[in-house]
């Protein structure tokens, strides 16, 4: 069964389509997620660079050397313990961060969704 079963339809004139167009496409989304997340009270973002993905990819690959590092040390008692998990702590919040700035959608404006910035129906 499908799990969102309302259909909504509503109409653009042409320049509001290739607006909404144009925002999908910068976004990445389809027209529906994208409506999703405006309904959600969530901004979308443009999608990022295709060089973001290499760039997270590295940043888990490093951050899954420098952890089998930790074991390692851990056991061994080797290197600075605390300072090393501060680190990674550290490395581990740059990505969230980084995926949050970049990908995930953001909330809207409180002040835009009151004011009553509305167009026509």
């Amino acid at each position: 069964m499908r799990k969102r079963n309302v259909h909504v339809q509503f109409w653009l004139d042409k320049k509001e389509a290739e607006a909404f167009n144009k925002k999908v496409k910068r976004s990445g989304l389809s027209r529906e997620a994208y409506l999703r997340h405006l309904v959600n009270g969530l901004v979308p973002q443009d999608a990022p660079p295709p060089a973001y993905y290499d760039f997270m990819r590295e940043l888990h690959r490093i951050g899954g050397n420098l952890n089998q590092i930790a074991q390692k040390a851990h056991v061994l008692g080797v290197i600075d313990e605390r300072r090393y998990d501060e680190e990674m702590r550290k490395f581990d919040q740059l990505v969230r961060d980084i995926t949050k700035a970049v990908i995930l959608p953001k909330p809207m404006e409180k002040e835009r969704q009151q004011s009553g910035k509305r167009s026509a129906v």
